[in-house]
């Protein structure tokens, strides 16, 4: 089981997201953040150029996801959210210990896997 993180532009969410589902990852977090990572603002002063770092608006998602899924989404998200330019994101892959569904107390690849929708 694994913990995916995304750190994606904002404009590429709608993107990301018909990719993930297309691919049937299905549960998400979706965070609003701010960042920086190689993205400069180049000031110009009399003395010379002053490098100013700035944050930037991103998107970030949270997807757990069983090991057969692991390369399916980061896929998904690299050819959705890639734009070729400086600021297109990282991707984080990290081991899970567990994972516990809250309701029925299922564990693990269990608690991972869509539950049938029940119509009332």
């Amino acid at each position: 089981m694994k913990l995916i993180t995304a750190i994606i532009r904002p404009e590429k969410l709608e993107e990301v997201k018909s990719a993930l589902f297309a691919a049937e990852v299905t549960g998400l977090t979706i965070l609003r953040v701010a960042g920086h990572g190689g993205e400069k603002t180049s000031l110009e002063t009399y003395r010379g150029a002053t490098m100013m770092y700035e944050f930037h608006e991103k998107i970030q998602l949270e997807i757990a996801v069983s090991e057969p899924f692991v390369d399916i989404t980061v896929r998904a998200i690299l050819e959705a959210a890639r734009t070729g330019e400086v600021g297109d994101g990282k991707i984080f892959v990290r081991s899970l210990e567990r994972v516990i569904r809250i309701r029925t107390g299922e564990l693990d690849i269990e608690a991972l896997t869509p539950e049938p929708q029940r119509h009332h």
